[in-house]
């Protein structure tokens, strides 16, 4: 079913149309529908290949499982050589899984495939698709938008705020690298018929327990397990895939690694995805890993920061950082959903008057915490304890930046003595919020 929104028109840009739509039974899956249409401009946008026809469908089931909804902005105006208004100029896409907040899994609004072409750009466009976006998500009742950025200077400016991070490793499996905990369970190659559903049953026991870990679309787990490739939804024959089984015989977490080839020296494993359920299946893993014969380094791009595994080796000098990054950034869209569903530690009173340009959220509010469970009202008399603003308080809400990191920082002002601190501790996590799921 299409929706058309009014033209979307700019003092630059006045014909631009904006369409919305979710991608239904009937959709055209041919080189000609508008669906491939839109696949191609976002292709354009992140600079990848034209689309194979052949491809279409199993990209048409793939979003119409994550039940996506995908906008467009078309220009009536283009040349008669370009791209023909049936091809968007920007592209925009939504879906909604749940992220895990410690309390419960909380459905929060998804933002993805956002781009805009070079020859439309500072028209207003993303702006006006976002913000419309953004009050459209609050109108339904999600209380949180969350997207992964590929740039990190964009999302600002609409009021979210960097709350995960991960962590890119090297360790060197030669002679010297070992895991010196006790061995538990068994860890088998899988045979690739089964490594969709296994990779996808590990990953919600991992979710069920992993604070900050947000439900994956259709194709991850196709990637992960070699069925679809990077750049193609084909098979990756270079893919193999471990699952680490209990003492009991149950799957509780699985690896992914591909050969980063011979010519690449020191010989190198890339691990694509490391899903444990468990501490004692993550360090199984390793150990895997680490057996692998001829196989002299092995390189992953999505560790925690807190990671445990230099703590279980012998030499922990195998070990080394080589980066950091930001994967899951937060808008709050109801500040009272939002903070009276996700878990605390401790008890505590704090009133937190949040700052927000785009008046989505702006207001004072009073968060009551007992034996780490939250109330928040909406007030509007009392003295703010702490005023923030909204990016804030979406690196805050997760715990992966303490209050006091943030009053550094100048997004957060304590106006009374040991605020910070009251946060940090309410906030604070004894692990890291983690999130090894991009979009």
């Amino acid at each position: 079913m299409s929706q058309y929104t009014a033209p979307a028109q700019t003092a630059h840009q006045p014909d631009l149309r904006t369409e919305i739509f979710t991608p239904g039974a009937d959709e055209d899956a041919t080189p000609e529908g508008r669906f491939a249409k839109w696949l191609d401009s976002e292709s354009i946008g992140f600079h990848e290949g034209t689309l194979d026809p052949e491809d279409i469908p199993r990209y048409l089931t793939a979003y119409q499982a994550d039940q996506r909804v995908l906008w467009g902005v078309h220009d009536s105006a283009q040349p008669a050589e370009a791209l023909g208004a049936d091809h968007p100029v920007a592209t925009y896409g939504t879906m909604v899984h749940p992220l895990n907040v410690g309390g419960a899994q909380l459905d929060v609004h998804q933002i993805t495939a956002v781009t805009v072409r070079p020859s439309h750009r500072r028209n207003g466009i993303l702006r006006s698709m976002m913000m419309s976006d953004l009050r459209g998500a609050k109108e339904r009742g999600l209380p949180l938008a969350i997207l992964t950025a590929s740039e990190a200077t964009i999302y600002g400016r609409f009021g979210f705020g960097a709350a995960t991070f991960t962590q890119s490793v090297e360790a060197d499996v030669r002679e010297r690298f070992e895991v010196t905990a006790p061995r538990t369970g068994t860890t088998a190659l899988i045979a690739r018929e089964h490594a969709v559903n296994l990779a996808e049953s590990i990953f919600e026991r991992f979710q069920a327990g992993t604070f900050g870990s947000v439900g994956r679309q259709y194709a991850v787990a196709r990637r992960i397990a070699g069925v679809w490739g990077r750049e193609r939804p084909v098979e990756d024959r270079a893919v193999r895939m471990a699952v680490h089984y209990d003492a009991a015989g149950e799957p509780a977490g699985f690896v992914s690694y591909r050969f980063a080839g011979w010519e690449t020296t020191p010989y190198t494993m890339k691990v694509v995805d490391l899903v444990a359920s468990t501490p004692s299946a993550y360090l199984e893993l390793w150990r895997y890993l680490g057996s692998l014969d001829l196989v002299e380094r092995i390189t992953w791009d999505s560790a925690r920061r807190d990671d445990a595994l230099p703590w279980a080796l012998r030499d922990r000098r195998c070990y080394q950082v080589k980066g950091a990054d930001d994967v899951l950034w937060v808008r709050l869209l109801d500040v009272p959903v939002a903070l009276g569903t996700r878990s605390y530690r401790g008890s505590g009173r704090i009133v937190l008057e949040v700052l927000d340009d785009h008046g989505l959220v702006d207001g004072t509010y009073a968060l009551t915490v007992v034996d780490g469970v939250g109330e928040v009202e909406r007030v509007g008399a009392l003295t703010p304890d702490v005023t923030l603003t909204v990016n804030a308080l979406g690196s805050l809400y997760l715990g992966g930046v303490p209050a006091s990191t943030l009053a550094a920082a100048g997004g957060l002002t304590a106006h009374t003595d040991g605020a910070a601190g009251v946060l940090d501790t309410l906030f604070g996590r004894t692990q890291d919020p983690y999130c090894i799921t991009y979009f």
